[in-house]
């Protein structure tokens, strides 16, 4: 018999492990010489990056890092930032990626909340980082990615460390986005995120061969970018990485040309601005496969989508931050036929769509969607209550109001949080949306549920305008609703706002919104 701490199982264990970080080092043995990460003229070969990732773990052991340590990145787009993310997870230690486009405070909260050792910035972050730091006293040292993060490299050799990490520790602390709140940081362990990359690939049947162009057009502080930044590399993609800290439309469609992406995603509020980038149907653009998720899209926006890339397998991804991302998938094949659906689970994933009591609900019928499966987050980060909470009936509970029609389809109906309900009627805003969305001069649009002296709550549309000279009216509105939407649905009062306000991945916070308009 060979005992287990004989080094030959050891490598053979690793090798098997869904763990993240050894599943680069597979890699980088079956696609040595290929590109693996491009930023600009920089390019890391696979046997490259795995080497680097070595050094840059022995650099953050140096500096204290150990298993189950919480280490934070806070760092735009670099092919450093994905070096991180492989180096902190082959220690074992946690990341945590940060949204850079917080205040100080809100970063602070994340550091203070995940009791982080560690803080990697660069150069556009580090004034935001140290306004952080005075706030909190858990980050010990902080390493800048730049001259003094090559520094730490250079003196450590580049030979694998050996450390076996169980797949079914936490991987990263995701702090949601926030739409409602302070942020919750959801746990991923190696294990979800393994899963959750190999069952997207099955759900996309076949179309998402080995060795494609993948541009990474998203911050990697986000589920989807952190998510292509990782599974991409598994199978051996070349990703090109989009650095710009400001989305800027034209600079991608010009990326997407230059080095012939083949597969990309991005929020719907960003695929409408690429689709508005003039002269981009005449451009020579290849992209087989598009991608867009995060939150809903609008009919204009989808119908956009199909003009714009008409050759391009159009996929729409569902989920949430808590369900490493995708837990549904509308196919190519499906997507005329079922626009406006987010598809069916993907394999693995089950679904149901329940009411309070925890009852499914007819075809048709609306109720909350819930989950189980392998790519679940076994709750939140020193959270206790808010897990039980979530995961009530022994299902995770999305917030989701969604219907599925007789084919198994699922169409988001709306958050729960967000409907409105107004003289005992239930009022779906997304649906609201939806209608207003299509009149012609409005350009965006959400909806908040307001008092109401009689009725409880109303809807107001909280509108920006095509043409700020020529800005819709509320009659405009009501009228453009009258034969689309039952009376009580339609807004009482209309605010037409230069901009509404954003996360970082596309989705309107109405929590801003109901403060400054719910009365």
């Amino acid at each position: 018999m060979i005992a287990a701490s004989h080094p030959d199982v050891a490598a053979a264990t690793a090798a098997g492990s869904m763990a993240l970080a050894n599943q680069l080092a597979r890699a980088a043995r079956i696609f040595p010489d290929r590109v693996a990460l491009q930023l600009d003229e920089c390019r890391r070969t696979y046997t490259e990056l795995d080497r680097r990732v070595n050094r840059l773990a022995r650099a953050l052991r140096e500096r204290g890092v150990h298993a189950g340590d919480r280490v934070a990145v806070l760092a735009t787009n670099h092919i450093e930032t994905a070096e991180a993310f492989y180096a902190i997870l082959r220690l074992g230690a946690i990341a945590v990626p940060i949204n850079f486009r917080l205040v100080a405070s809100e970063v602070a909260y994340i550091l203070h909340d995940c009791t982080a050792c560690l803080l990697i910035v660069d150069d556009l972050t580090a004034p935001l980082a140290d306004a952080a730091l005075s706030e909190v006293d858990c980050v010990r040292s902080t390493l800048r990615i730049g001259p003094e993060f090559e520094a730490a490299m250079a003196v450590e050799p580049d030979d694998s460390l050996d450390i076996v990490v169980p797949e079914q520790d936490p991987a990263f602390i995701m702090y949601t986005s926030g739409t409602t709140g302070r942020p919750k940081g959801a746990v991923l362990t190696h294990r979800n995120l393994y899963m959750a990359l190999m069952l997207q690939r099955i759900a996309a049947g076949g179309k998402c061969p080995d060795g494609e162009v993948v541009l990474l057009g998203v911050p990697m502080f986000h589920i989807a970018g952190m998510g292509t930044a990782l599974g991409r590399l598994l199978g051996g993609d070349r990703i090109v990485i989009y650095s710009g800290a400001a989305f800027d439309p034209a600079a991608v469609v010009d990326l997407l040309e230059r080095e012939q992406v083949t597969h990309t995603f991005f929020v719907p509020s960003q695929w409408q601005a690429i689709c508005a980038v003039p002269g981009i149907k005449q451009r020579n653009l290849v992209l087989s496969n598009i991608t867009w998720g995060a939150s809903p899209a609008s009919p204009s926006t989808l119908q956009a989508l199909a003009d714009t890339f008409p050759a391009a397998a159009a996929f729409t991804a569902f989920g949430q931050t808590e369900t490493c991302a995708t837990v549904c998938l509308l196919r190519a094949e499906d997507a005329v036929r079922k626009r406006g659906s987010v598809g069916t689970p993907i394999p693995g994933i089950e679904v149901r769509i329940v009411d309070d009591e925890m009852r499914d609900v007819k075809p048709g019928e609306v109720g909350e969607i819930v989950y189980r499966g392998p790519v679940i987050t076994p709750g939140y980060w020193g959270r206790p209550e808010a897990t039980a909470e979530a995961f009530a009936g022994g299902w995770f509970h999305s917030g989701d109001l969604c219907r599925a029609d007789e084919d198994g389809f699922i169409w988001v109906v709306d958050r729960k949080k967000d409907m409105i309900i107004s003289g005992g009627e239930n009022i779906y805003c997304a649906e609201v949306e939806a209608v207003i969305d299509s009149h012609p001069k409005v350009g965006d649009v959400a909806v908040i549920g307001a008092r109401h002296e009689k009725w409880v709550q109303t809807p107001v549309a909280v509108v920006t305008a095509v043409d700020p000279a020529d800005p819709p009216t509320l009659d405009d509105v009501v009228e453009h609703c009258r034969d689309r939407l039952a009376s009580f649905k339609k807004p009482t009062a209309l605010i037409v706002v230069d901009s509404l306000p954003r996360t970082a991945t596309g989705k309107v916070q109405k929590f801003e919104l109901r403060k400054r308009y719910g009365g």
